[in-house]
């Protein structure tokens, strides 16, 4: 990097420019202005001690005066000609204090010359300039009259103000000199310091920006540069997890490609299954519509078993297509969830009395023995939609003692929800394709009823959406199937 384009060297050549504008801005403001500030000081200081003095005169003490006097190195006279002795009183000794009220009988009475220059002149008194060639020095004066006509003068001597403002110049200037070579050395410390860490962080990007996460600020400290170090680290470190993250993603994506052709194979089978279940339902309907069109059967009773059978079937159809539309919302993420706290003892039993009347034609006995309220968390709607699946199933499959026996079990916040029948046990091999849609055990009793083989995967796809679990069991002596609930919304959310 050029030095020219160096932080370093901008902080050192800014500092230093600014350095001497404002030196020589000094020095420009003490030429112009000095002067004319420095009399225009001494004017005022003149036009207090006139103020004093006429307010004391009268006094006895006239502490006030002379410590004005002294304090601001004045000389004053105080003479009264009128009396046939004069009478005053002076800040000086005895000799200068006549020479000064010999100067200012002149000025009163025209024997001594006016100042060099007038600066202010009014009723009562006058301000100049002028040179005292006895002594040798300048003098801005102000004498005049006091109301009961006592005289006054009282001067104070000036330097040369060019000599002055020369000195200080020359003063200002080595000064100045001096401040720059300290500044400059100071300026080009402090600015190696402070670029110090960001010639650090230059090295980090560029390593950086060639993959090499390796590389950490080590230069420390708790101010804007030391901040941006850490917020360097932590962006290596986020950089070198997300390119991890890349590449992990990209394995997927390569294994989700060759899974391509096998989610082919599911698509084709899925629109297999549904055509052969659609298949059945239409081939009886049209079979029937066509055998009322045609007037198969004249009399009334056969007619109304044909349309029996073809809203039977229209119906089945209507059930499968909603369970589709259902399954689909849940497998994709478009039904929303509503968690709620609500009584399971009451929802089975709801259930329960429901699917009484099935139950009676089918002679199966329910069995619930759960009085007591169990509140849990979940979608009460899609809870009893699992529960109103395992006892419909229940109901279709029990067999010898035709019995249902439902329980609920509580352990660590979980309540667990059991719905056993008696019957036959589903083949060990078959038990986790069940919850795959259009999958039936068995085919011909499933069709007796009216099945479709989606009904389990609502249940499972219901209770992965509330993030819960499903599963099946064999008995000796029949078939259970479970899911659970969480009794607080943390071990939901969890």
């Amino acid at each position: 990097m050029k030095k020219s384009k160096s932080i370093r060297w901008q902080i050192t050549g800014a500092f230093l420019g600014f350095l001497v504008l404002a030196l020589g801005l000094i020095i420009f403001l003490n030429m112009t202005f000095m002067e004319q500030y420095y009399l225009e000081n001494k004017k005022e200081i003149l036009k207090t001690s006139y103020e004093t003095i006429a307010k004391e005169y009268d006094a006895v003490d006239k502490t006030d005066t002379l410590k004005f006097a002294s304090t601001n190195n004045l000389s004053f006279v105080i003479i009264d000609w009128n009396g046939s002795e004069p009478e005053g009183y002076s800040n000086l000794r005895d000799s200068e204090s006549k020479k000064l009220a010999a100067k200012l009988f002149g000025y009163i009475y025209n024997f001594e010359p006016k100042g060099d220059k007038i600066i202010e002149k009014t009723n009562n008194y006058t301000i100049q300039f002028n040179r005292d060639a006895s002594l040798n020095m300048e003098f801005l004066e102000i004498w005049g009259t006091l109301d009961d006509g006592v005289n006054f003068i009282v001067r104070s001597p000036i330097e040369s103000i060019q000599k002055s403002i020369a000195l200080s110049n020359r003063f200002y200037l080595m000064v100045a000199l001096g401040v720059c070579v300290i500044g400059a050395a100071f300026i080009a410390f402090l600015a190696k310091r402070l670029t110090k860490p960001l010639t650090e962080l230059t090295e980090i990007s560029r390593r950086m920006a060639n993959l090499d996460f390796d590389v950490k600020y080590t230069s420390g400290g708790e101010d804007e540069i030391g901040v941006l170090g850490h917020n360097f680290n932590q962006m290596s470190e986020t950089l070198e997890q997300t390119i991890s993250e890349l590449k992990t993603a990209n394995n997927e994506l390569q294994k989700d490609i060759e899974k391509k052709e096998e989610i082919d194979e599911m698509r084709k089978e899925f629109l297999s299954n549904v055509s052969h279940e659609l298949k059945t339902p239409i081939a009886l309907i049209q079979g029937y519509a066509e055998g009322l069109q045609d007037n198969i059967n004249d009399d009334e009773e056969s007619r109304q078993f044909y349309c029996d059978v073809i809203i039977d079937e229209a119906g089945k159809m209507n059930q499968m297509v909603k369970k589709l539309l259902t399954l689909n919302q849940l497998e994709f993420g478009n039904d929303q969830v509503n968690m709620e706290r609500f009584d399971l003892t009451s929802l089975i039993q709801g259930v329960i009395q429901s699917s009484q009347i099935l139950a009676q034609q089918a002679e199966v006995e329910i069995m619930f023995h759960q009085t007591e309220p169990l509140h849990v968390w979940g979608d009460e709607f899609k809870v009893e939609e699992v529960i109103t699946n395992y006892v419909t199933n229940a109901i279709h499959y029990a067999k010898n003692e035709r019995k249902i026996d439902i329980r609920c079990t509580q352990e660590n916040g979980v309540i667990r929800t059991s719905v056993f029948n008696t019957g036959d046990a589903i083949p060990e091999e078959e038990l986790d394709k069940i919850w795959i849609k259009f999958y039936k055990v068995d085919k011909a009793r499933t069709r007796e009823y009216g099945g479709s083989g989606i009904g389990l995967s609502i249940v499972k796809a219901i209770m992965e959406s509330m993030n819960q679990q499903c599963g099946v069991k064999n008995y000796d002596n029949g078939v259970e199937f479970w899911f659970t609930l969480d009794t607080t919304l943390s071990g939901n959310q969890e």
